[in-house]
């Protein structure tokens, strides 16, 4: 990736090598300048010769700046509870780089920070503590281990952070006047986090896609829906392409058995075609999030440093949020259609899928299994972003809690894997008892899942069957 240029979602998850051109080190010297001039001055800037928060109202003598970094660090570092997994402290360090420009930091610290990202060092992060704004506290002590204070991820194991940047032959330069600011008053966690949580998110709307195409089959369900000139009649977000994507892999089905089906059928193209839009919305917002400057203050050249509210990212928080609940409506879909799947009088087929009869179960106890699963997504789907608590005397008394919508979105992609697992081994399980040869983009995901998956017969435990499907679907799948 090359520092300067705009990062995409899948540039910055891969977390690879960087390139810094030359006009990069130009601009931070030329900040640093300007942050060299305010430290020496009498005009207050906030956090460089000012409290933070609360405490705006003190004036920090010259001669005390440079002291002032470390305690302003150490006074922060209250993050709490288990570590965030070991990617997560290098994605923070490389959302920092990336928006480097106009933090003012010093070159040493620049160059420092490059190294530690160059050398696979991860910082532990706790998992608690930022509330979106500025992600403070768990940057601290992000930034503290960067210093060699606390813990470093290293090839899987959590080491001391002095001992892991010893290891790679690494000196931890001094902290100058506004480098501490530069280390915490920024959204990189909230942009890692909401990284990951939007790459899981997509693949697991990309799974549910091909196990709902899957079912369209099993079900012999009226493809009649997904004609362009139904679709074009209410432009909807998504809707369009969905149903294009759906309709050109059913092409060659035999024809339907109904007229009209369920909505968990029906609306397939609405449904997954917004589920889709907000992914993309809330992508396209992560890339102005991660490449824009959430500093405060910011340098902005001509000897200008201002404070800003670019800490503060309620539309990223918000775009998460919207996808968690795209995600869940997708979810109770598919619960949908495999019961619909199992009822005979619904789908022509054996009761509950069993090609046994009598008092085989069949597919129908893991439906429970689908109920927790859906139930789980549905919890994840719950807003954060709602009635934040004041903090720091009112001070701050907003906050998007960006990293905790992030988070949740994460935690909500494993249970929205698992289902569609579920569906694509339940609509496996239909296709083969109807007996019709599926269209060929059918055919393949069915073959994938058989070839890993027997088809059921008397009574088994489904459980790793249907973890085995979500893989398959993991591997397959075509992505968004």
């Amino acid at each position: 990736m090359r520092l300067g240029s705009r990062a995409t979602l899948a540039e910055f998850s891969a977390l690879d090598a960087l390139d810094v051109p030359k006009a990069v080190r130009d601009r931070l010297l030329a900040d640093r300048a300007i942050v060299d001039a305010a430290a020496e001055g009498d005009a207050p800037v906030y956090g460089l010769n000012t409290g933070l928060g609360a405490n705006l109202g003190h004036r920090i003598a010259p001669g005390d700046i440079a002291r002032f970094q470390r305690q302003l660090l150490e006074g922060r570092a209250v993050a709490v509870g288990p570590p965030l997994p070991e990617p997560t402290g290098r994605a923070v360090l490389l959302a920092r780089l990336v928006s480097i420009r106009g933090s003012g930091i010093s070159l040493e610290m620049f160059d420092h920070l490059l190294a530690v990202y160059a050398s696979g060092l991860s910082p532990v992060v706790p998992a608690f503590g930022s509330i979106g704004a500025g992600d403070l506290t768990q940057n601290a002590v992000w930034a503290l281990a960067l210093l060699g204070t606390g813990r470093m991820w290293c090839a899987g194991e959590m080491v001391g952070a002095g001992e892991a940047l010893a290891s790679v032959g690494l000196v931890v330069p001094d902290l100058r006047p506004k480098d501490a600011m530069a280390l915490i008053n920024h959204g990189g966690l909230s942009s890692a986090l909401s990284s990951q949580a939007l790459q899981a998110s997509a693949e697991a709307l990309a799974m549910g896609r091909a196990a709902a195409l899957l079912s369209y089959a099993g079900y012999d369900a009226n493809r009649d829906i997904f004609a362009p000139e139904v679709n074009a009649l209410r432009p909807a977000p998504g809707q369009g392409e969905t149903a294009a994507w759906f309709a050109e892999r059913l092409t060659g089905a035999q024809t339907p058995r109904r007229v009209q089906e369920a909505l968990s059928f029906r609306t397939v193209a609405p449904v997954l075609g917004a589920a889709l839009d907000a992914q993309t919305r809330a992508t396209a917002i992560w890339s102005d999030e991660v490449n824009g400057l959430s500093d405060s203050p910011a340098v902005l050249g001509r000897d200008a440093m201002r404070s800003t509210p670019n800490f503060h990212g309620p539309a990223l928080a918000l775009a998460l949020e919207s996808v968690a609940l795209a995600n869940a409506m997708t979810a109770n879909g598919a619960l949908h259609r495999c019961q619909r799947m199992m009822n005979p009088d619904l789908s022509g087929l054996p009761r509950y899928l069993s090609p046994e009869g009598g008092a085989s179960a069949g597919m129908v106890p893991a439906q429970k299994t689908a109920a927790a699963l859906l139930s789980e997504i549905r919890r994840h789907a719950m807003p954060v972003t709602l009635d934040p608590a004041p903090v720091s005397d009112a001070v701050e008394d907003m906050a998007p809690m960006t990293p905790q919508a992030a988070r949740k979105l994460s935690e909500q992609a494993e249970p929205l894997r698992l289902l569609a697992g579920y569906e694509a081994l339940v609509a496996c399980q239909a296709i083969d008892l109807r007996g019709q040869e599926p269209p060929p983009a059918v055919a393949a995901l069915h073959r994938a899942v058989r070839a890993q998956i027997p088809p059921l017969g008397p009574d088994r435990p489904l459980g790793g069957a249907i973890e085995t499907a979500a893989q398959v679907l993991t591997e397959t799948a075509e992505p968004l």
